[in-house]
């Protein structure tokens, strides 16, 4: 009688992977294979990349996964290709052509456009995207040829800045708020210019504090060694550099590990003066042990918590 082969074990793994993410692969696709190759128990993504899209896509690991939101928050930078004269049903180059018209626009006429969108402005969600109605997505209506009424939201561009301008192509640099949709600032920049736009290329080059410095790609991860592939993990708190940090003592460790609020004094332990989210560590050995909110009096409110191990 013929034995099943030996499940696998999967390793329950900690930290953060910065891949960058090829062109063709959704998020979720990107993260399965990741996940594969490092054959872990546990991971996420912190936010969507389009398939066509590339660049930095941060995967979470394990305890990683309960920081992911704070990405999800964060604001990003991208580079982009925008078409201008062609628009396509989707946005970029994934759908079918709509209109062509000439392009006849001047370096000038695009820096006085382009101050137009810089600071808050109002975008309106294009049809192709994972925005869910009635517990579907929007771009399965537009797959059926339905359009669907989508209200404006408020985001914010902090940097749109002209890199290049080769007729008909506008090379840009975008750094935006959470929910901002560069396939639509292109088209919106476009119709602006007066000849319609899509986006030929979009590549993000950084999420918050983390960068592409010290990325890998699929590619990379599988050539090597599992165990290096595990060396490669950033550690958990690599999502939270951006917050001050506050280290206690044993006791109050544990206390802050069971949950409970602690109110401190500077007598007792270096206080950062902040009012806000703060990532914790235990003063013996430096682990990680969460992050909270340091409040009036020094008060400080256990938010997301590591998991001893």
């Amino acid at each position: 009688m013929q034995t099943k082969p030996e499940k696998r074990q999967r390793l329950a793994l900690d930290g953060v992977l910065l891949l960058d993410k090829p062109v063709g692969l959704s998020s979720n696709d990107a993260l399965i294979k990741a996940k594969r190759l490092l054959n872990a128990k546990k991971a996420g993504h912190t936010g969507t990349l389009d398939p066509f899209a590339t660049g930095l896509l941060p995967l979470c690991f394990g305890e990683a996964t309960k920081f992911s939101q704070d990405l999800l928050e964060a604001d990003k930078t991208y580079e982009t290709v925008v078409h201008l004269g062609v628009r396509t049903a989707t946005g970029d180059t994934e759908g079918e052509v709509l209109e062509r018209c000439a392009v006849n626009v001047t370096r000038e006429q695009i820096e006085a456009v382009l101050a137009q969108f810089r600071g808050e402005i109002d975008q309106v969600p294009p049809m192709y995207s994972a925005l869910k109605r009635d517990g579907k997505p929007l771009y399965e209506y537009a797959r059926q040829g339905i359009t669907l009424e989508r209200a404006a939201r408020r985001v914010t561009i902090h940097v749109l800045e002209l890199l290049a301008f080769d007729a008909p192509f506008l090379t840009l640099r975008v750094t935006c708020s959470k929910g901002t949709y560069i396939r639509v600032l292109g088209e919106d920049i476009g119709a602006a210019l007066g000849c319609g736009a899509h986006l030929q290329a979009l590549r993000r080059t950084q999420v918050g504090s983390l960068t592409l410095a010290g990325c890998v790609t699929l590619e990379q991860l599988s050539a090597i060694e599992e165990a290096q592939r595990v060396a490669m993990l950033a550690p958990v708190d690599a999502l939270l550099s951006s917050f001050p940090a506050i280290s206690l003592p044993e006791v109050l460790a544990q206390r802050f590990l069971h949950g409970q609020r602690l109110a401190l004094g500077k007598e007792d332990i270096a206080l950062p003066d902040y009012q806000g989210r703060v990532r914790v560590y235990a003063l013996d050995g430096g682990r990680l042990l969460g992050t909270a909110l340091l409040q009036e009096y020094s008060v400080l409110a256990p938010e997301r918590l590591v998991a001893v191990g």
